[in-house]
């Protein structure tokens, strides 16, 4: 059966305002860093900078997919758009692996030349203000961002909010390497990669969160077996119905779609196989949400062999 969309247009908005105000910052955030890099002559605070822009490209690709999986289910799409979502979740934990990856490379190549006894630049205090600005900045902006996804049930959102946050976490590493560089000396400004190197791993291990989890989803991965072991209790429930049977489940973006057979005595009238079907149907929605799509069939209960009939009698 069709969800009911009303509340569609209000969510799209929502996420479009919540991504609005992460893209101003970035964006600021990003020219900022720049400048502070090259003014201050450090490679952390411009490799920092290109995080800022991943996550401002970020934030343009949930826009443009949340305006595709918002619109209503079409003649080409009869269960929505709502893996456009999912679609960009995955695209936001690649974009997360190719900059921690890209972390992870330039950290190690600097902590060989360390070992190697080439004298690694130091940063100016400039580049240590745009580290601290950006770790406030982004922290807050994570915690603001994810409440707004948890509160939309967005993805995508929550995705987005997680790229903030290792955008902070970013930000600390270089904090600690530019700080180290300049209060402890020559010696100390390996902090700047070593940092940058533990950072790495926290974003990697973001990502591949992100990333596998909407893999699945895009390839009809079903929903976790204690929600549909409660789809067939709630099936059971029922006065009158039995044998839940053929349950196949998936997620659309962020709503759930259930195909599932069960049984009624062959005498039931339609009419109230008709009222049974409703209520099951309207307690599946209290718990999954009122936009999940539900196909359900009733089929007749099977007939006793006529062996076991005769033992019986």
């Amino acid at each position: 059966m069709k969800p009911e969309t009303s509340l569609q247009p209000q969510r799209e908005r929502a996420i479009y305002r919540v991504t609005l105000w992460g893209s101003v910052v970035n964006f600021l955030l990003l020219l900022f860093k720049f400048v502070a890099g090259v003014v201050g002559g450090s490679a952390a605070m411009v490799a920092d900078a290109v995080h800022s822009l991943s996550d401002f490209v970020t934030d343009i690709v949930v826009i443009l997919f949340v305006h595709l999986s918002g619109k209503p289910c079409d003649g080409d799409h009869k269960y929505g758009h709502g893996k456009y979502e999912t679609l960009a979740t995955a695209l936001i934990g690649l974009m997360l692996a190719v900059v921690g990856l890209g972390i992870l490379y330039s950290a190690t190549t600097q902590i060989y030349d360390y070992l190697c006894g080439r004298t690694l630049s130091q940063p100016g205090y400039i580049a240590l203000a745009a580290a601290l600005l950006s770790l406030v900045s982004k922290e807050v902006l994570f915690q603001f961002t994810v409440r707004q996804g948890r509160r939309l049930s967005s993805a995508a959102v929550v995705a987005n909010a997680w790229h903030h946050r290792s955008d902070a976490l970013s930000s600390i590493g270089t904090a600690v390497g530019i700080g180290g560089a300049i209060l402890l000396g020559e010696s100390w400004r390996v902090l700047d990669p070593l940092a940058a190197l533990v950072v790495s791993f926290f974003i990697l291990k973001v990502s591949v969160g992100l990333f596998v989890p909407s893999l699945e989803e895009l390839l009809e991965k079903s929903l976790p077996a204690e929600q549909e072991e409660l789809i067939c209790d709630t099936i059971l429930q029922q006065p009158g119905c039995s044998d839940p049977h053929n349950l196949r489940t998936r997620r659309i973006g962020n709503y759930v779609a259930i195909d599932v057979h069960f049984r009624m005595a062959g005498h039931t009238p339609i009419s109230e196989a008709h009222r049974a079907t409703r209520e099951i149907e309207d307690r599946l929605r209290q718990h999954f949400g009122p936009q999940t799509f539900i196909n359900t069939h009733v089929e007749p209960v099977k007939a006793a062999p006529a062996g076991e009939a005769g033992e019986a009698g």
